[in-house]
């Protein structure tokens, strides 16, 4: 057991090593157990997927959107992990000769988002293997990484932080509760869920402390500047990733001929996409609260207006939580 009085950040620091000592697990022997994907399940739900919104889909359409979806949901997790950890091996560099608490819980966190990675990249290969030929996958993590991490630490945290919650919101709120969805895909985000519960609070904590380095409101306006311009690249990644899918699925499905399906195929997979990886984050309490603690009213209404253009992406069924 991890123990420590000295400050409250410490103890909070410390509580995230417990709770990774207790949840740790493995791909092979705790996650994928010898299992691949059954094709006769959905694998992201309408939650997420949005593919109720396409009421024209036959049961199977609509079981394949949710599964073009999820294949790419599982992708872009090993996707930002790249970027994740890589950050935050450079943020432990602070504490390697101080907080020694601090610095164990960024080294397990680090691992960690390394086994994320594999256990994603084990995932496309099993989708790969069961589903028809045709899908893409082109964004290249090393080239995403550097771009992302060109940008200041401020905001870079700001997005992890931004991410780490998202994840859990969508666990708790649509997959965990989800019916006939795959018991594989299930028990994927139930463990990335145990651990990214950590990786939030540690999150919290180095964005925290990465705030009080500003020493100026024009050193914050141009943190929050990269924040909004991560926010499009991440939109840019969407839209390209959105129109793949889409095309994707309607040439399975048979559906390309039709002009009117084909657009509102790609508008739903869009709106989707954007609700799951921008949309809901931003409506989390959880990270509205603590950037309204780091950024002023001006600053804020910014963030807010360059949100705009993407807040209609909100599941018609939904209330945001």
């Amino acid at each position: 057991m991890t123990t420590c009085t000295a400050t409250p950040d410490i103890a909070r620091y410390a509580r995230t090593i417990d709770a990774s000592k207790r949840v740790r697990w493995d791909i092979d022997r705790d996650v994928i157990r010898g299992r691949t994907f059954d094709l006769a399940h959905i694998f992201l739900p309408d939650g997420l997927s949005l593919a109720d919104e396409l009421p024209y889909l036959a049961p199977a359409e609509h079981r394949f959107l949710s599964q073009v979806q999820g294949r790419t949901y599982a992708n872009m997790f090993g996707l930002v992990e790249r970027f994740i950890g890589a950050k935050m091996l450079e943020v432990s560099r602070d504490h390697w000769l101080g907080n020694q608490t601090a610095l164990e819980a960024i080294v397990r966190f680090t691992d960690e988002e390394l086994k994320h990675q594999e256990l994603f990249r084990r995932l496309e290969l099993l989708a790969g293997a069961h589903m028809p030929v045709g899908y893409r996958f082109d964004v290249v993590p090393n080239d995403v990484a550097t771009f992302v991490l060109g940008k200041c630490t401020w905001a870079v945290l700001a997005l992890t932080c931004h991410i780490e919650l998202f994840s859990q919101s969508h666990y708790r709120a649509s997959i965990d509760a989800a019916e006939h969805l795959s018991p594989l895909f299930k028990d994927v985000f139930l463990f990335h869920w145990k651990e990214e519960s950590q990786h939030a609070i540690i999150d919290e904590l180095e964005w925290e402390r990465e705030d009080s380095k500003l020493t100026s409101e024009v050193q914050r306006d141009l943190a929050v500047d990269d924040l909004i311009s991560l926010v499009g690249g991440v939109d840019g990644i969407l839209q390209g990733q959105a129109k793949a899918d889409a095309a994707y699925f309607l040439s399975v499905c048979g559906m390309g001929w039709d002009r009117a399906r084909t657009e509102q195929v790609n508008a739903t997979v869009l709106k989707a996409y954007r609700w799951q990886y921008i949309v809901s984050g931003a409506l989390e309490p959880r990270f509205q609260e603590a950037l309204a603690k780091l950024v002023s009213a001006e600053q804020s209404a910014r963030i807010q207006a360059a949100l705009g253009p993407l807040s209609y992406a909100v599941p018609a069924r939904t209330t945001p939580h």
